[in-house]
């Protein structure tokens, strides 16, 4: 069984509604959460409504057979898919082509879609809009309509109306618009959930709206209408390693952007994942290679710079030639400062928070040295979104860059990747189905390199 929920645009609550529907879902079913594109904040959510991990799918990172790999593997053991779209249902990289846009996932898995309306002032004109998303690609089964923000209960059944008498399509539940479900914003998007107290409060009351808004029997029913996948699969890794090797993953309130399957690729290629706090914990385990991905650090880099056991910890499993991984935020704590506050300082670099957003980006990306997760020539793909900069320029530059940026705009001069002893750093996030050998490449380096 499996559902998408997509908008017509963005913010029209598909984060809310799905999460929403995941947690009351959960109830009765065994829910499997995704995210339809590079985000790490909605699935925090799915995964505290769920108890299971969200996953991601990206036809930018994916191929059309690595959507189905992806999808199968987080479906094992599962009765449910609920997948929340990105931006518009149509909305990718390029204003004609599917890629990156939720559509190209919904077709890869042949899945029925939940068409997500704002219907604030809308009535005959809501019908107008899902004839349009119905007709632009015939392929997409929108098998559904949810009006949002509806004023009150003439509003929603007059709407519904509308569509199910001019479009022939079924209106399965109205919210009526309620500013009290809101929850704070940050410059990423939703504040992640592994922040919040309160975040289980907020989903509560989301699971309680959509249970006495939407028809769920009747969404379980179009789950169902899914048919078998059949088509080709693609794996999104590769299993290079076969020697037992220990990984220190960095996971905390700081740091806890990471794609589960990059963590999985690594268990596949015999890694023991050893979870540890740069916050909290005094000293690093007991391990041959470490991976430090994204998170706010920012936001904690007072509390960072007083933890001096974890930070001379790292600096010397740097030094010892060891390998490091650093994605994002994770590239900031290895800078010698955050804002003026000193952090490991594997980089002689200062980085700060800026008011305004430096990139916001899918990026293609050109290996121009061999380094501890990839070689020479390679090409993969990957996306950046930080509201911070390092502070280096053509005076200061001392490292050179593991990759060219193609596209995107990279860390410096549109390059990217940091590179000192074995020590590798980039504002580019990595997913290893667009760079299949990720998990074994690092694994590696950590048996020859770390142990």
């Amino acid at each position: 069984m499996r559902i998408i929920l997509a908008g017509t645009g963005s913010a029209v609550g598909k984060t809310t509604i799905a999460t929403g529907i995941m947690k009351a879902l959960s109830e009765k079913y065994n829910v499997q959460p995704f995210k339809v594109g590079p985000d790490y904040i909605d699935p925090s959510y799915h995964t505290l409504a769920t108890e299971n991990t969200s996953r991601n799918l990206d036809s930018f990172f994916m191929k059309e057979g690595q959507v189905r790999d992806s999808f199968l593997k987080g479906m094992q053991g599962k009765d449910i898919a609920v997948i929340e779209g990105v931006r518009g249902l149509y909305e990718g990289i390029d204003s004609i082509n599917d890629i990156g846009s939720t559509a190209s996932v919904a077709k890869a898995l042949n899945a029925p879609v939940i068409l997500i309306i704002n219907s604030r002032s809308l009535v005959k004109s809501a019908a107008a809009l899902v004839l349009g998303f119905k007709s632009l690609d015939p392929e997409i089964n929108i098998a559904g309509v949810i009006l949002n923000k509806v004023k009150n209960e003439a509003h929603y059944q007059k709407t519904k109306r509308s569509i199910e008498e001019l479009t022939d399509t079924e209106v399965i539940g109205g919210i009526v618009r309620d500013n009290n479900i809101s929850i704070e914003q940050r410059h990423l998007g939703l504040v992640p959930a592994v922040e919040r107290e309160n975040s289980l409060k907020f989903i509560d009351i989301w699971s309680k709206t959509i249970k006495e808004s939407i028809d769920l029997d009747r969404l379980v029913e179009i789950a169902k209408s899914a048919p078998k996948i059949t088509s080709n699969i693609v794996p999104i890794w590769n299993k290079l390693n076969r020697q037992p090797v220990k990984i220190g993953v960095a996971y905390d309130e700081v740091f806890n952007f990471y794609y589960k399957e990059n963590i999985e690729a690594l268990e596949a290629n015999n890694a023991k994942i050893e979870y540890f706090s740069p916050l909290n914990d005094e000293n690093l385990p007991d391990i041959d290679g470490l991976y430090i991905g994204g998170g706010y650090p920012e936001l904690f880099s007072k509390q960072l710079s007083q933890n001096r056991t974890m930070l001379s910890d790292i600096k010397q499993f740097h030094l010892e030639n060891r390998p490091i991984f650093a994605e994002c935020g994770g590239l900031m704590y290895l800078m010698n400062s955050i804002h003026d506050d000193k952090v490991v300082d594997v980089y002689p670099y200062k980085s700060i928070l800026t008011d305004r957003v430096q990139a916001l980006k899918y990026t293609i990306a050109e290996v121009t040295q061999d380094n501890i997760i990839s070689k020479k020539g390679e090409r993969f793909h990957g996306h950046e979104f930080h509201y911070s900069k390092v502070l280096v320029d053509a005076n200061n530059i001392r490292h050179d860059m593991a990759f060219n940026i193609l596209r995107g705009k990279g860390s410096y001069n549109n390059q990217d990747g940091f590179m000192e002893k074995n020590t590798l750093a980039s504002y580019v996030h990595t997913h290893v189905a667009a760079m299949p050998d990720f998990g074994g490449n690092l694994a590696i380096s950590s048996l020859e390199l770390g142990g």
